[in-house]
C-alpha cells in the first residue's frame, strides 16, 4: 500500500511547555528506559524482536538488578494489558501516555491481540525519532500497512495514523490539545479503555497529574489505568535515588505522590477512579512463576540479592477502574 509522506520535520518542537530546558532531562529518560531494555532483551530476559529497530546495543553492559527489574516491570504490565484485553474480548482501546520506543502495539499483533485502536502520545521531538525508525524500517511499517485498509497513511514528523495504530506528539499537561489530537485520530469514548503511563506521572506536578487521571477517568465510561513509577521515596535510598536523577537535571516534581503503596492508591480514589490496587515490584517478583525465576536468574549472576529487593521496593505498579461491572475489570488483579 501506499504510504503519502507529509514534509517531515525533525527538528526540535515549537511548543514552549514542551521544549524548555525542564523537559531535557524527562526526554532523556526514554533513552535509559530503551537502553535497558534492549540490553535486557539481548541477554534473553524476554523476546522483543522490534526493540533493536529503535535503539542499538550499547555497549556498556547493564547491572544484573537492573535487568530483573525491566524484566519485572514488562512482565507486570503485559500480564495487565492482557488481562485488560480478554475481559474486552479486544473490543476497546488502548492509549500508551509517554510511550517513548515501547514496542507493546507489534508483540500484541504477533499474538493476535490488538485492540481496536491502539494510540501512543509522547513528546513530539521523541514521536519524530519514533516515526522516522517506523518509516524507514519494514519489520515496523509493514505490520502498520497490513492492517490499513485505505490507500494511503497520515504521516508527518510529529503523528501517524493508521486504522489500527495511532502515534501522537503532544504534551500531556495541556488536556485540551491533547484530547483534540486524540480524536482527529479516532479515539472512541464510547469504547471500553485502558490508559498506561509508566514513569510518567512522577515528572509531572501533583496537580498536572491530578489533572490527567481526572481527564482520564471522565472522559471514558469504562476504563482502567496502569500506572508504573517509584514509591516509598521517603526513605533514605529513595533520596539518593532522587538525588541522582537531580544531578542529571531530571527532577521528579510528583514525588510527594510516591510516598507509599497507599498514597498511590488514594490518588486515583481521589480523581474518579472506583477502584485502585498497588503492589511493590519485589512482591510482583515474588509472585512471578518459578519457572520464569528459575529461567532469569540463570542468565547473569546476582551477587547482592538486597540490592535487588532495595530497587524493587521503590517501585511499584498500581492500576484503577471505572466502570465496567458486566466485564469484570474489577476482578482484574496481578
Amino acid at each position: 500500500m501506499a504510504t503519502r509522506q507529509r514534509e517531515s520535520s525533525f527538528t526540535s518542537c515549537s511548543s514552549t511547555s514542551s521544549c524548555d530546558a525542564d523537559d531535557e532531562g524527562v526526554r532523556g529518560t526514554c533513552e535509559d528506559a530503551s537502553l535497558c531494555k534492549r540490553f535486557a532483551v539481548s541477554i534473553g530476559y524476554w523476546h522483543d524482536p522490534y526493540i533493536q529497530h529503535f535503539v542499538r546495543l550499547s555497549k556498556e553492559r547493564k547491572a544484573p538488578e537492573i535487568n530483573r527489574g525491566y524484566f519485572a516491570r514488562v512482565h507486570g504490565v503485559s500480564q495487565l494489558i492482557k488481562a485488560f484485553l480478554r475481559k474486552t474480548e479486544c473490543h476497546c482501546q488502548i492509549i500508551n501516555l509517554g510511550a517513548g520506543m515501547d514496542t507493546t502495539f507489534w508483540r500484541l499483533k504477533d499474538e493476535d491481540l490488538l485492540p481496536s485502536k491502539y494510540f501512543e502520545v509522547d513528546f513530539p521531538t521523541i514521536v519524530t525519532r519514533k516515526l522516522h525508525s517506523i518509516k524507514c524500517k519494514p519489520p515496523l511499517s509493514s505490520p502498520i500497512l497490513e492492517l490499513h485498509s485505505e490507500d494511503t497513511l497520515q504521516m508527518d514528523g510529529h503523528i501517524l495514523d493508521s486504522k489500527r495504530y495511532a502515534v501522537i506528539g503532544a504534551d500531556l499537561r495541556d488536556l485540551s490539545q491533547l484530547e483534540e489530537k486524540l480524536k482527529k485520530c479516532n479515539m472512541n469514548t464510547q469504547l471500553p479503555t485502558l490508559l498506561i503511563a509508566e514513569c510518567v506521572l512522577v515528572y509531572m506536578t501533583p496537580e498536572q497529574s491530578a489533572n490527567l487521571l481526572k481527564w482520564a477517568a471522565n472522559s471514558f465510561e469504562v476504563a482502567m489505568f496502569i500506572n508504573y513509577e517509584q514509591v516509598n521515596m521517603g526513605d533514605r535510598f529513595g533520596q539518593i535515588m532522587i538525588e541522582n536523577l537531580r544531578r542529571r537535571q531530571c527532577d521528579l516534581a510528583g514525588v510527594e505522590t510516591c510516598k507509599s503503596l497507599e498514597s498511590q492508591k488514594e490518588r486515583l480514589l481521589s480523581n474518579g477512579w472506583e477502584t485502585a490496587s498497588a503492589v511493590d515490584m519485589m512482591e510482583l517478583y515474588s509472585r512471578l512463576p518459578r519457572a520464569e525465576v528459575s529461567r532469569i536468574e540463570s542468565l547473569e549472576f546476582l551477587d547482592e540479592m538486597e540490592l535487588l529487593e532495595q530497587l524493587m521496593q521503590h517501585y511499584c505498579l498500581c492500576w484503577a477502574t471505572k466502570g465496567g461491572n458486566e466485564l469484570g475489570l474489577k476482578e482484574i488483579t496481578y
